[in-house]
């Protein structure tokens, strides 16, 4: 398990998929693991009932339906599929409304989906999905790259109330591919992920969702900086060293 968990932290986010499917038939008996420690790009389905696209992931999934955010039903339906309470439920449609704001602003687009459930310590876990699709044919407006996805993954573990205060657990991972074919750059693809956990304890007397909401942008910038550093940055001085602009190649001659 400890080497198959190793080989997927390099294999490349669009190639998740194919070295999932074939770990799976070769380890069945670790599948559930598998599952539920993989994060896979992210899938979208529409909820007929709304007329609304949500997001597909292991945390809203029951058997082989997968419940909306919108119309709390399952797709395709499913009975005695597991539901959150009435109170828990109420947070998570509040949830789904602010941060469906959250994504407008800061990924001008996209689908969002938040989900929450009961863990068995007297509190919740919450998991905010955002996926945008960046290519030409997608919703990218500015038309640069041939192929580009963003898939963010947020998952809050919430912690009983102790007193006036709250534990909250983050952990963050974001799956990025980006694929450019034209003229001027020439064909160039980039895949990569990173997974990052933030612990906080914080008052509650701004709520759950504003506490959470606080986490998740902080989280997030530090991730973007991440991947500038870590895959833009490394690319960069890779091309500079290999391909240097014209004028570092101009040897000058000092006037004697």
């Amino acid at each position: 398990m400890e080497a198959a968990m190793g080989l997927m932290r390099r294999i490349p986010a669009k190639h998740t998929d194919t070295a999932l499917s074939a770990l799976l038939s070769l380890m069945p008996n670790h599948s559930s693991d598998l599952l539920s420690q993989i994060d896979q790009p992210l899938q979208v389905l529409c909820d007929v009932d709304c007329g609304k696209e949500f997001i597909l992931c292991e945390y809203n999934r029951d058997a082989d339906s997968y419940r909306s955010p919108w119309s709390n039903k399952y797709h395709p339906s499913l009975e005695d599929g597991s539901l959150p309470s009435l109170e828990l439920r109420k947070l998570e449609v509040e949830a789904n409304d602010i941060f469906a704001i959250y994504r407008d602003q800061y990924y001008e687009g996209g689908i969002s989906s938040v989900y929450m459930w009961e863990d068995g310590n007297e509190g919740f876990v919450a998991c905010f999905l955002i996926k945008k699709d960046g290519s030409k044919t997608g919703q990218g407006r500015r038309g640069y790259l041939e192929e580009g996805a963003w898939d963010a993954i947020h998952v809050i573990e919430v912690g009983p109330e102790e007193e006036e205060n709250t534990n909250y657990r983050l952990t963050s991972t974001v799956m990025l591919t980006l694929t450019t074919n034209n003229e001027s750059s020439g064909t160039f693809s980039l895949s990569g992920s990173i997974r990052r956990q933030m612990t906080m304890k914080l008052s509650v007397a701004d709520g759950h969702l504003c506490n959470m909401g606080r986490m998740i942008e902080e989280m997030e910038s530090k991730l973007r900086y991440s991947l500038d550093q870590v895959y833009f940055g490394k690319t960069r001085e890779m091309v500079c060293t290999l391909r240097p602009p014209s004028e570092v190649l101009q040897i000058r001659i000092p006037e004697s």
